[in-house]
Order: structure tokens, then sequence, then C-alpha cells
């Protein structure tokens, strides 16, 4: 499709080049769009229909939207602008060097600048900031038919008209009525009649990650937000909800591989900065890593007397790590998830211990036949090692289990207590169980 856009646009098959466009997905465009030459941007973003342009627009990523913001006339900018909902407004300024900034508001209907002001206003990550102020809004006296009528004046420039918000003079919210409940009611029905008044609702301040799980808990469309006062101020709908998942859950996986997050995409990021995002954990690590050398250094006589030590080190190192972050990864997505708070940490250890015993004996058994017929080590040595893997596994677990839940309660994020520094504890804390056995076993 990329090619034939390509080849249109050459030719300048201009009409034939937006019957293509007008019949595919804006989101597909979009694609398109940000894959072609710099150059070729602008001109290919015009012959788009104007209905259309707005939507593959919000869709872009922010490199494509500032090459056509500064291309854009001012007349071509404020066209865009008017099709585009508050919260999509919002987002795009976020992304946006100061000058294009200056120049977006410049163009905005003064209406709709005061509102992007004040959602700007809001804490980062907060609802506010994700919000739209673009609701349909009904009182109690009116009929249905009242509603339909309101709905059809005011519905074409709302981002929703499924959900229905109901409130009084003040704007305090009092309940929600569905689209659906309403093509099923009589015409003269009152709004107070049908109204749902058991309502899931945020507060304007209420972090953005808790919103989004509120969407999957309770499968919601859409979600109202009120201030302090419980007024009504905005609604954030699921596509929103769905980005902040996806935020979040590349910024956990980018803190549990010990990488600072970033909101740029891999390959908008050059060299530089992706070094800057790694090597502070990396350097981090490595220093915590030298307590594994100190240890090894401190029984280094043991190893002496009985050099064939050495060779099993890497293995209960690995194996060790590998089991806490089995625990752990389990556990922070049952954080993540709500399905683990602080005041189960006794029964997650209680269970992570049961597990770890399974386990460990497990391991210890198949470890115990390889080293006696493949690594034909005396039986002394293959106790040692083998009683070691069953104490780091479980000391690996308990770890793994524990440090993310005691994260999250001194306000940490779980996520980065995952697998580097669960895996830095658990080396050490496997080469002191393995010595001190060593010695006990071996009489080093």
């Amino acid at each position: 499709m990329y090619d034939k856009v390509l080849e249109l646009l050459k030719e300048k098959k201009y009409s034939e080049l937006k019957e293509m466009l007008s019949g595919m997905n804006e989101a597909d465009i979009a694609a398109i769009l940000t894959d072609v030459p710099e150059e070729t941007l602008p001109l290919l973003y015009r012959i788009l229909p104007k209905e259309l342009a707005a939507d593959v627009f919000v869709n872009m990523d922010s490199d494509a939207q500032e090459i056509l913001i500064r291309a854009f006339s001012d007349t071509e900018l404020k066209e865009v602008l008017d099709e585009l909902y508050v919260d999509d407004a919002v987002d795009i300024i976020e992304e946006m060097p100061a000058t294009v900034v200056k120049r977006i508001l410049q163009h905005t209907d003064p209406n709709i600048r005061k509102s992007i002001n004040e959602i700007l206003k809001y804490p980062e990550d907060s609802a506010g900031s994700i919000m739209t102020i673009e609701y349909v809004d009904l009182k109690t006296y009116m009929t249905v038919d009242d509603a339909f009528t309101r709905i059809r004046r005011t519905g074409v420039d709302k981002e929703t008209i499924y959900n229905c918000y109901v409130t009084d003079e003040n704007r305090k919210l009092l309940g929600v009525v569905t689209a659906k409940k309403l093509l099923l009611s009589e015409k003269n029905e009152k709004i107070a009649d049908i109204m749902e008044t058991n309502i899931i609702s945020t507060n304007t301040l209420e972090d953005q990650e808790i919103v989004a799980e509120k969407f999957q808990k309770y499968d919601l469309l859409a979600m109202p937000v009120v201030d302090q006062e419980n007024r009504l101020v905005g609604i954030i709908t699921i596509d929103d909800a769905m980005d902040v998942l996806q935020d979040e859950n590349t910024e956990d996986i980018e803190k549990m591989a010990a990488i600072t997050p970033t909101d740029k995409p891999y390959l908008k990021m050059n060299v530089f900065e992706i070094w800057k995002k790694r090597f502070p954990w990396l350097l981090l690590l490595m220093v915590s890593a030298t307590f594994t050398g100190k240890i090894i250094t401190h029984f280094e006589d043991s190893l002496q007397a009985c050099v064939i030590l050495t060779a099993f080190i890497p293995m209960l190192m690995d194996t060790g790590g590998n089991g806490g972050s089995q625990a752990s990864v389990t556990v922070i997505r049952g954080l993540s998830l709500g399905d683990i708070e602080f005041k189960d940490i006794f029964k997650v250890i209680w269970k992570e211990f049961r597990v770890s015993i399974l386990c460990g004996i497990t391991l210890a058994a198949a470890n115990f036949v390889k080293m006696m017929i493949i690594d034909r080590v005396t039986v002394p040595i293959a106790l040692t090692v083998c009683l070691t893997l069953v104490f780091t596994i479980m000391l690996a677990k308990f770890v793994g289990c524990t440090l993310p839940i005691l994260a999250k309660k001194i306000g940490f994020d779980p996520a980065v207590m995952a697998s580097p520094f669960i895996t830095t504890i658990v080396d050490a804390m496997s080469l002191l169980i393995y010595f001190n056995v060593a010695e006990a076993v071996l009489k080093l």
C-alpha cells in the first residue's frame, strides 16, 4: 500500500490517490504518512478529504505532526485545530516545541484555548491531564424526548454520546444515562426516573494508572471526572485509558530491565539518548555486583582447598537469579492488577516458601544425578552443591516475592525491584550460602 501511494503521488494521479485514501482507516493512513519522505508529507496530507484529515493528524506521531504544523498556512492550521477534540489538542501541545505551541494556541478558538490551558494545569499523569471536556450533560427535569433533542444539537462536537451525564445547576454529578436506556424508554419519561445513580467516577488528581485500572475492572467505555466538590469537569474515554495502560506497561518493562523509562519510541532515539538511559543503571548494578567479588575473595582459601567448587558458582548464581525473577514478576503483575496487597505479604511468603521447597528439591535431585554421572564428582561435593541449590532457591523466592511488595508499601515502583536488583542480591547471598555449606560439609 505504501509503495502504491508513492507511485500515484509520483505520477500526480491525485484524484485516484484521494479516492484510495478515502477508503482507508485513519490509523493506516497515519502510518503511511509517518513513513513518507518529509518533503512529500504536506502534499500528501492536503490530498486527504477535510473530514478525514483531522482524524489522521491525531494518529500521527509527534515528529510528523510538527512537520505538518510548520508547513500549514494559518488557515489550514485553524481548520485542523477546529476539528480536534480538546484532549487530543492537549496531547499534541505537550509533545511540541515552545515555538510550535505558541502558534497552535494563537490559532485556537478562545474557548477551546481556555479549556486547553485548564487541562495543562493539572499534574502530569493525573486524571485531569488526560480528560476531555466534550461530553453530553442532561438535567433531571428533562424528558427522554428533550434529551434526544439536546444530543442532536450538541452531540456532533462531543467525543462520545453513548454515556450522557446528569448534573444539577451547579454541575454536580447526579447520575448517568446511556443512549441504549434512552432508546428503550418512553418519550415522556423523566431523566430522573431512568438515570443510574451508582456512578463509577474519578477525581481530577487521581493517578491515571489507577483510572486505567478502573476501566479494566468495571468494563467502562467512559468515566466521568469530578473535582473536589463532586462537580463534573470532564470525562475520560476508553481510547485514552488504553493509551495509559500501554505507556505504563512499557514503563514497567523498561524498569524491570534496568532502563530509565522514556516517552520516545526506540527508533526515534539517537545512540547518545539510549546511552543516557542505560549506563546509570548498569553502573549501579556493576558497583553492587562487586560484593560478589568481595565474597569470593574472602573465601579464597576454601576455593584453593577445593578448586572444583568454582565450576558450579555460575550455575548456582544463575538458578537463584532465575528463581527470584520468577517470583518477582508474578508478584509485580499481581500488584499491578490489584490481586495482591501489602496485607497479603505473609500469604505470599508462605505460598512461595512451599513452591521453593518443591522447586529446590526437584532441581537438587536432578543436579545430583547429573553431577554423579556426567561431572563424576564425589558425593560430598555433589551434596554441597545440591544443598546450596535448595537454600538458594528458598532465599531467591523469598527475596523475589517480598521486595516488590515492600517497595510499593514505601512508595517505590515495584517494577524497579525486578530482575536486576533481585539477581544482584541473590547472587551475593547464594555465594555466602555456598561457601558456608562447603565449609560445614567438606570441613574446609
